[in-house]
């Protein structure tokens, strides 16, 4: 899957990508480094997530329904709510 020029794969390394309101639904990012990624009202439901690190990615409005976030990093996200997770 490409997005926005990116592509979607599982340990991709998606550093600082902008990814907003794209449609991973069912995405496969297992391990994949979505550090500093814009991820502003993304659509990631039942996406698999387990590894990955999402450190310090905007999740601001982000859908996760039914994601696995087993062993994410999420250090210094902004949450989907608008709050900062410590």
């Amino acid at each position: 899957m490409e997005v926005n020029g990116y592509t979607i794969v599982a340990s991709a390394d998606l550093t600082d990508a902008d990814l907003s309101f794209a449609d991973l639904e069912g995405a496969n990012l297992t391990g994949a480094n979505l550090q500093s990624a814009n991820l502003t009202g993304v659509t990631l439901s039942r996406a698999n997530l387990t590894g990955a690190n999402l450190t310090d990615a905007n999740l601001t409005d982000a859908n996760f329904t039914d994601a696995n976030l087993t062993n994410a990093n999420l250090t210094g996200t902004t949450m989907p709510d608008g709050t900062i997770n410590e």
